[in-house]
């Protein structure tokens, strides 16, 4: 698939994407379903299973299309389903939108990663990928909050790691991070 055509079923995407989110976001402010954290967690309990599916769809899509920063995903996650469920379906969702990112990167190559995020940002960060220690340095990177994991994981997936490894890291790597959200949010509600 040449650049061209992937940027603009990406574009698609995040415009179908955002439309949805739009939708929802209004129905809920009509309804006045913004006045609390408890009255946006009941109305996810009355959708039962279908409400844990949209985030997760939500929480995957973002990482892998950049438009929600990742703290705010996470956050909804936690306020939407308390501090358990919603690390379980961050965890879900933040492995499987990484994976993705991961092998879209192994797949087309830098095209993708040049699409996604400036110039400046991947810069910053390809430096690390000819290093031999390329590794450790991703598994500390994604180990910790506040770097830009999905950009770190399309990074990834111009390196030499394989599928297996990657997949270690971020399993073991991901919980602690979130984790630090989960507990950093629910100290401040």
């Amino acid at each position: 698939m040449k650049e061209k055509n992937i940027k603009k079923v990406l574009k698609i995407i995040s415009y179908l994407l955002i439309l949805l989110l739009v939708i929802v976001v209004a129905i809920m402010f009509r309804k006045n379903l913004f006045q609390s954290p408890e009255q946006i967690v009941e109305v996810v309990k009355r959708y039962g299973i279908y409400g844990p599916i949209i985030f997760l769809i939500i929480q995957l899509t973002q990482v892998i299309l950049p438009i929600i920063p990742g703290g705010i995903s996470n956050l909804a996650g936690v306020l939407l389903f308390g501090s358990i469920k919603g690390f379980i379906l961050n965890y879900i969702g933040v492995v499987s939108g990484s994976t993705v990112c991961f092998v879209l990167s192994k797949k087309y190559g830098i095209k993708v990663v040049n699409i996604l995020f400036k110039k400046e940002t991947i810069k910053k960060y390809m430096k690390y990928l000819n290093n031999d220690k390329f590794d450790k340095i991703f598994f500390i990177t994604i180990l910790l909050p506040f770097f830009p994991d999905d950009l770190l994981c399309y990074i990834a997936g111009l390196s030499k790691m394989n599928i297996k490894k990657f997949m270690i890291i971020i399993m073991l790597g991901k919980p602690l991070s979130l984790l630090l959200y989960s507990i950093f949010i629910k100290m401040l509600i």
